[in-house]
């Protein structure tokens, strides 16, 4: 498969959208009052066997932004101590642009018009991203402001599994419980969850969906 059948592939498979898969790690459930404290993304693409991997992780520690809440229940069940002098956290408009970046030369280089945010219960993390980003002032954000694909849903569906990590063994992939609740872990767990049920999908049917 060439080069240019590879990028067109992914532009027609997703109608033009590039699957980027997203977690973030959070000091409690309000977007625009709670602390978004890890965010991690993880670009895909096609391999010339026509089979969707993830190719590019991306994080970032974040700041606590001045006046976020930070919920002490929250911290708890994530371990992370937003203060802590070894975290190497960024502002959180700085983390952001990190990340937005090579998302937005990724859409770029794909053919693709936008990137769409994978996640599990996906909603949590876009809407983080998108009140950081609103906080932030960043008129680019890269990802569709409401659409995204669940691995939540295509997990009960593909294996009979909703839960992270009972859908990630299902799917014969590793799962390390000691690194779960890390953004980039899960993002990266998340990755190869979804681009095993698409690709299983795709060996099915040998046409995945219309091209436009």
């Amino acid at each position: 498969m060439s080069d240019d059948t590879v990028t067109a592939k992914i532009a027609n498979r997703f109608r033009g959208f590039l699957p980027v898969v997203v977690d973030v790690e959070t000091a409690g459930f309000n977007p625009k009052r709670d602390a978004l404290l890890e965010i991690a993304a993880v670009i895909l693409e096609f391999d010339n066997a026509g089979q969707l991997q993830p190719v590019e992780t991306h994080a970032c520690h974040v700041e606590p932004f001045p006046g976020a809440n930070l919920d002490e229940t929250s911290l708890e069940f994530t371990g992370i101590d937003p203060y802590h002098p070894f975290r190497m956290a960024k502002p959180e408009e700085e983390a952001l642009r990190e990340i937005f970046q090579p998302i937005r030369h990724a859409v770029k280089d794909s053919a693709c018009t936008r990137a769409i945010l994978v996640g599990h219960n996906p909603s949590f993390d876009l809407n983080f991203i998108n009140a950081a980003a609103d906080r932030c002032k960043i008129k680019r954000n890269p990802f569709h402001p409401f659409s995204s694909f669940d691995t939540a849903t295509l997990g009960g569906l593909a294996y009979g599994q909703t839960v992270l990590a009972r859908a990630v063994k299902a799917a014969n992939i590793e799962w390390d419980q000691e690194q779960a609740h890390s953004a980039k872990y899960d993002a990266e767990r998340t990755a190869e969850l979804f681009c095993t049920i698409v690709n299983r999908w795709d060996s099915i049917n040998e046409t995945p969906g219309p091209s436009c």
